[in-house]
């Protein structure tokens, strides 16, 4: 009998990190994204796509929809999907000294680098060139790239709301603010990919979301509103997003957001 070609850590956390970039409709041999990773960790790419599959029966946003992925899931696939969901900073820098470590040429760490340098903003973290602060930075600067990234690929590069797709007026904005959840604030169930419009509107708590996941609207946007927030904001009251293909909203997150930071006299009725 053939010996097992077990996965290692370091494989695996690689694999967990393509889960994260690429949109659930996009997994096949053909990508080129996984060409280049099923390379970087000495797999085949129809290798990679089958353990990708088998993430995504662990998602409970793929199996809601019908898609089941495949279910012959490892022991260890378990064990890591617990362990990213438990501590998403660590899982974030985990991946990423794991691609380090395997890129003999630096290709993948220097466009990675390149990505995090072009689309991420670091939220409420001091941003220092020396000593320790740098090292904090930098940290926060590889989290929060995963975090837009599993975002955006979740809800296709479109805003949930409105469905915009332009990439230059996207955001992976966060359901409870950055500074108010350190738990959470990589967790991408803690995330909504928003225009910039929304994403402001959802800041300032001129707009929510219900359990049923339907939009609401602030009465202080309906009390004055001009021609433009008709049609952008309040034309979309009572209309449901765009469910993610992965990491779906945490319902109690949503509820934070209207409990603490939506403005509405009638919020109790949500």
């Amino acid at each position: 009998m053939a010996a097992v070609n077990l996965w290692t850590r370091e494989q695996l956390l690689v694999a967990f990190f393509l889960y994260c970039r690429i949109p659930f409709g996009k997994f096949h041999a053909r990508n080129p994204e996984i060409i280049r990773y099923a390379q970087l960790i000495s797999r085949t790419p129809d290798a990679l796509v089958l353990k990708l599959t088998n993430l995504a029966s662990l998602d409970p946003a793929i199996r809601r929809s019908g898609r089941k992925g495949m279910s012959n899931t490892s022991k260890a696939d378990r064990a890591m999907w617990d362990e990213m969901n438990a501590d998403w900073e660590a899982f974030a820098l985990g991946s990423r000294q794991a691609i380090e470590q395997l890129d003999q040429t630096h290709e993948l760490v220097n466009e990675l680098n390149m990505e995090i340098e072009e689309g991420c903003e670091v939220q409420g973290e001091p941003v220092s060139s020396v000593g320790d602060d740098r090292i904090v930075a930098t940290k926060a600067r590889v989290g929060q790239s995963l975090f837009r990234q599993a975002v955006l690929s979740a809800y296709q590069s479109r805003c949930c709301i409105s469905g915009l797709s332009h990439p230059k007026f996207l955001i992976a904005s966060h359901i409870v603010p950055w500074r108010d959840d350190p738990k959470n604030r990589l967790n991408p169930h803690n995330g909504l990919c928003l225009s910039v419009l929304h994403d402001r509107a959802f800041d300032q708590g001129l707009i929510a979301i219900t359990d049923d996941l339907t939009v609401i609207v602030s009465t202080q946007l309906k009390k004055a509103p001009d021609n433009f927030i008709t049609a952008t904001v309040l034309a979309y009251e009572g209309k449901r997003l765009e469910l993610p293909g992965k990491f779906q909203p945490d319902a109690e997150l949503l509820r934070y957001h209207r409990c603490s930071i939506y403005s509405s006299d009638a919020i109790e009725e949500y």
